[in-house]
């Protein structure tokens, strides 16, 4: 058996659905027969993939390395497809598009400016992925950027639906001249003595997730503030104030650092979210094409996640 395009799609739809049964049925397979490919997946990669349990399955860390690279690979294939790179004859009127913190918004809207010209974007910033649901279920949005973790997908009516932009690592940022700075990568256990800096919950898994992380590596951390405005917030970091989780594609300023942790015991899966009545399919697979290119240039312009994917790629060769 050779990999082929369409066992990344089964892949991605597995991650993205949390259950096998539901990806059968997305994809038009029964159980029984997509369980058998996901196992030929899995032995031609060398490695279990997904975690089962009674309520379905989750991305192991290498589960979730396999399943990013996939998607990057399932668009950059879509784009070779594609006849048209514009945007198609449906994008036009107004979207009205909620965003979480992240760093693609000023390429998107860039992006769409120009090949979208019929469309107009209005943008609405909002912190929590859950209030982003929430606006969309009563109808004050169209489309919104959102995040959830492994093992917590994220959950809405069947007026939305969903699909993941990538998963990602979450790394640590740390003073320049923190005891583990020469560290290329950073134990969680080692920063259970730090002041951690973490943001507020977000209604999908944050920071439930962090603590949950922590536990696992056998502490609590010593002392929090709730957090998250990030210039202010690196500021701080730059100061030697504490610790926080981020991004992998946050560009630290001077005095700060951005490491990978060791193990990779935190990740964060980038969405696209969108009313069903209000967006037409060209129209969402346009703006999933232009987010997904726009995460992909900015994480190929972060050097600590490009050292960090090296390793992760050499280690599962050797």
């Amino acid at each position: 058996m050779e990999l082929e395009l369409r066992h990344l799609r089964v892949l991605c739809a597995i991650a993205d659905s949390g259950s096998v049964g539901r990806a059968a049925v997305a994809l038009g397979f029964t159980q029984p027969a997509l369980s058998t490919q996901l196992r030929r997946i899995e032995r031609l990669l060398g490695d279990g993939l997904f975690v089962r349990s009674s309520a379905g399955v989750e991305l192991t860390a290498y589960g979730a390395e396999v399943v990013s690279q996939a998607r990057e690979i399932l668009v950059r294939a879509d784009a070779l497809g594609r006849r048209h790179h514009g945007c198609p004859p449906a994008a036009a009127g107004t979207l009205r598009l909620g965003v979480t913190n992240t760093p693609v918004v000023p390429t998107l809207l860039d992006t769409l400016r120009d090949t979208c010209p019929d469309l107009t974007v209005s943008v609405s910033s909002v912190y929590a992925t859950g209030e982003l649901l929430g606006l969309l279920e009563a109808g004050e949005l169209d489309a919104a950027l959102g995040v959830d973790y492994p093992g917590l997908p994220v959950r809405h009516s069947s007026a939305l639906a969903h699909r993941a932009i990538n998963t990602v690592p979450i790394f640590v940022a740390i003073h320049a001249d923190h005891p583990l700075a020469h560290r290329i990568e950073v134990p969680l256990e080692e920063l259970s003595e730090d002041t951690w800096f973490v943001a507020s919950d977000d209604g999908v898994g944050w920071p439930g997730a962090f603590y949950d992380a922590c536990q696992a590596a056998g502490f609590t951390p010593a002392g929090t503030h709730e957090f998250h405005v990030l210039d202010q917030l690196q500021s701080m970091i730059a100061k030697g104030l504490g610790v926080t989780a981020v991004q992998p594609t946050l560009r630290p300023i001077d005095g700060v650092l951005v490491k990978p942790l060791t193990g990779d015991p935190l990740w964060q899966r980038h969405l696209l979210i969108w009313r069903r009545e209000a967006v037409e399919a060209p129209v969402a697979e346009a703006l999933h094409h232009h987010a997904a290119r726009a995460y992909r240039n900015l994480l190929a312009q972060a050097p600590h996640l490009q050292r960090w994917a090296t390793r992760a790629y050499t280690s599962a060769r050797l």
